[in-house]
Protein backbone atom coordinates (compact mmCIF):
# COMPACT_ATOMS: atom_id res chain seq x y z
CA UNK A 1 0.00 0.00 0.00
CA UNK A 2 1.40 3.38 -0.99
CA UNK A 3 1.53 6.38 1.33
CA UNK A 4 -1.43 8.08 -0.33
CA UNK A 5 -3.58 4.99 0.03
CA UNK A 6 -2.65 4.62 3.69
CA UNK A 7 -3.28 8.31 4.34
CA UNK A 8 -6.72 8.07 2.78
CA UNK A 9 -7.60 4.83 4.59
CA UNK A 10 -6.63 6.36 7.95
CA UNK A 11 -7.88 9.89 7.29
CA UNK A 12 -4.49 11.46 7.98
CA UNK A 13 -2.12 13.48 5.84
CA UNK A 14 0.94 12.08 4.14
CA UNK A 15 3.00 14.43 6.29
CA UNK A 16 1.52 12.80 9.40
CA UNK A 17 2.59 9.38 8.16
CA UNK A 18 6.08 10.66 7.37
CA UNK A 19 6.26 12.17 10.86
CA UNK A 20 5.15 8.88 12.45
CA UNK A 21 7.81 7.12 10.42
CA UNK A 22 10.49 9.59 11.54
CA UNK A 23 9.49 8.95 15.16
CA UNK A 24 9.76 5.19 14.62
CA UNK A 25 6.06 4.55 15.17
CA UNK A 26 5.50 3.03 11.75
CA UNK A 27 7.79 1.61 9.10
CA UNK A 28 7.58 1.17 5.37
CA UNK A 29 9.51 -0.94 2.97
CA UNK A 30 10.98 0.89 0.03
CA UNK A 31 10.23 -0.34 -3.45
CA UNK A 32 12.86 -0.31 -6.18
CA UNK A 33 11.75 3.15 -7.28
CA UNK A 34 12.03 4.47 -3.69
CA UNK A 35 8.33 4.68 -2.95
CA UNK A 36 7.11 3.75 0.50
CA UNK A 37 5.22 0.47 0.61
CA UNK A 38 3.15 -0.22 3.74
CA UNK A 39 1.67 -3.57 4.72
CA UNK A 40 -2.13 -3.73 5.04
CA UNK A 41 -1.99 -4.06 8.85
CA UNK A 42 -0.49 -0.56 8.99
CA UNK A 43 -4.05 0.81 8.80
CA UNK A 44 -4.78 -0.76 12.18
CA UNK A 45 -1.56 0.62 13.67
CA UNK A 46 -2.12 4.18 12.43
CA UNK A 47 -5.71 4.03 13.68
CA UNK A 48 -4.40 2.90 17.09
CA UNK A 49 -1.91 5.79 17.17
CA UNK A 50 -4.62 8.34 16.35
CA UNK A 51 -6.98 6.91 18.97
CA UNK A 52 -4.27 6.78 21.62
CA UNK A 53 -3.38 10.42 20.96
CA UNK A 54 -7.03 11.41 21.24
CA UNK A 55 -7.17 9.59 24.61
CA UNK A 56 -4.28 11.66 25.94
CA UNK A 57 -1.25 9.51 25.20
CA UNK A 58 1.79 11.37 23.94
CA UNK A 59 3.69 10.06 20.93
CA UNK A 60 6.51 9.21 23.33
CA UNK A 61 4.18 7.05 25.40
CA UNK A 62 2.78 5.41 22.28
CA UNK A 63 6.29 4.74 21.02
CA UNK A 64 7.24 3.05 24.31
CA UNK A 65 4.33 0.61 24.16
CA UNK A 66 3.47 0.01 20.53
CA UNK A 67 6.04 -2.72 19.94
CA UNK A 68 4.95 -4.66 23.00
CA UNK A 69 1.31 -4.40 22.04
CA UNK A 70 1.91 -5.93 18.62
CA UNK A 71 3.86 -8.80 20.16
CA UNK A 72 1.63 -9.38 23.21
CA UNK A 73 -0.01 -12.78 23.59
CA UNK A 74 -3.27 -10.99 24.39
CA UNK A 75 -3.19 -7.51 22.77
CA UNK A 76 -6.68 -6.64 24.04
CA UNK A 77 -5.59 -7.24 27.62
CA UNK A 78 -2.38 -5.25 27.04
CA UNK A 79 -4.35 -2.27 25.69
CA UNK A 80 -6.82 -2.52 28.58
CA UNK A 81 -3.93 -2.39 31.04
CA UNK A 82 -2.46 0.68 29.32
CA UNK A 83 -5.82 2.44 29.48
CA UNK A 84 -6.25 1.56 33.16
CA UNK A 85 -2.76 2.90 33.91
CA UNK A 86 -3.49 6.12 32.00
CA UNK A 87 -6.79 6.56 33.83
CA UNK A 88 -5.04 6.15 37.19
CA UNK A 89 -2.47 8.78 36.18
CA UNK A 90 -5.21 11.20 35.11
CA UNK A 91 -7.09 10.67 38.36
CA UNK A 92 -3.90 11.42 40.35
CA UNK A 93 -3.40 14.60 38.33
CA UNK A 94 -7.01 15.65 38.93
CA UNK A 95 -6.50 15.16 42.68
CA UNK A 96 -3.31 17.24 42.58
CA UNK A 97 -5.05 20.01 40.63
CA UNK A 98 -7.96 20.04 43.07
CA UNK A 99 -5.51 20.38 45.96
CA UNK A 100 -3.76 23.24 44.15
CA UNK A 101 -7.12 24.90 43.46
CA UNK A 102 -8.08 24.69 47.13
CA UNK A 103 -4.76 26.18 48.21
CA UNK A 104 -5.11 29.03 45.74
CA UNK A 105 -8.65 29.76 46.96
CA UNK A 106 -7.42 29.80 50.56
CA UNK A 107 -4.59 32.17 49.70
CA UNK A 108 -6.92 34.49 47.82
CA UNK A 109 -9.00 34.78 50.97
CA UNK A 110 -6.04 36.23 52.91
CA UNK A 111 -4.70 39.76 52.93
CA UNK A 112 -1.31 38.66 51.64
CA UNK A 113 -1.76 35.62 49.40
CA UNK A 114 1.96 34.79 49.09
CA UNK A 115 2.61 34.32 52.81
CA UNK A 116 2.94 30.73 53.84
Amino acid sequence: MRIGELAEACDVSRDTLRFYEQRGLIAARRSANGYRDYPAEMVQLVTYIKTAQRLGFSLGEISQHVGGLWQADDPDHAVTQLLQDKLALIERRIDELQQLRNELLQRLATTCPLRA
